[in-house]
């Protein structure tokens, strides 16, 4: 068995079956990717859009692809034909954008709402106001080619464990109570993204039901390719 083969079987082994691993594939060589497909994983995070669609173009069509980088609104015509989930949405512009493109291929896209939890400054999200703004408003009804099917959140990079949960568990309570408000056409929140390969455990102990894990699996990131 490969080291890649390997290692996606002890994350399997660690992780509940209801949540979803995402491999997180970035800059790694199809090569990598055909073992770890070969190994049983389907779905696989880019996030650069250009990268996934060449992998996407020369590896299995079975493969659930997530488009978990940040997201510029002029390139997702590129992916919208194929794209299965698209994590970081953070402006409703976007959102509208993606029906646009969505709508062309007569798909419906699901996607997540980035929350800014993390206390750093670099992370992109939207605060739980402008999410509820989001969900509550008329305009979003009228996106039928869009579905956000939850949120997405990235914690602070930090060793401090408490302040990890903290920003976690702040997600999952403000998904729990959105859940309970929110369901209509465009909006049926079930996936709550939150966790990489540095605290996916203690993400999991949080509430999340979907992890993105790379370097775990992959090894370090290469960034020369």
């Amino acid at each position: 068995m490969s080291t890649i083969a390997n290692n996606l079987v002890k994350i399997q082994q660690s992780i509940p079956d209801n949540v979803t691993l995402v491999a997180v594939s970035k800059t790694k060589p199809v090569e990598d990717l055909q073992e770890a497909y070969n190994a049983g994983q389907r779905i696989f995070g880019e996030n650069k859009i250009q990268e996934m669609v060449e992998k996407y173009d020369v590896l299995p069509k079975d493969i659930k692809w997530h488009m978990i980088g940040h997201l510029q609104s002029n390139k997702v015509k590129y992916m919208a034909h194929f794209v299965d989930l698209i994590h970081g949405v953070d402006k409703f512009s976007t959102l509208k954008e993606i029906n646009k493109q969505a709508k062309k291929h007569n798909r419906v896209i699901n996607c997540l709402l980035q929350a800014k939890i993390a206390k750093e400054d670099t992370k992109f999200g939207l605060s739980f106001n402008d999410i509820e703004g989001i969900l509550s408003s008329e305009e979003i009804k009228e996106l039928e080619n869009i579905k956000v099917v939850g949120f997405m959140g990235m914690a602070t990079f930090t060793e401090n464990q408490q302040q990890l949960q903290e920003e976690f568990l702040s997600l999952k309570n403000f998904f729990d109570a959105q859940k309970l408000d929110t369901n209509t056409t465009s909006c049926n929140l079930d996936i709550l993204s939150m966790g990489m390969s540095g605290d996916y455990l203690l993400a999991i102990e949080n509430g999340s039901t979907m992890v993105r894990v790379g370097s775990s699996i992959f090894g370090h990131r290469n960034y020369n390719y």
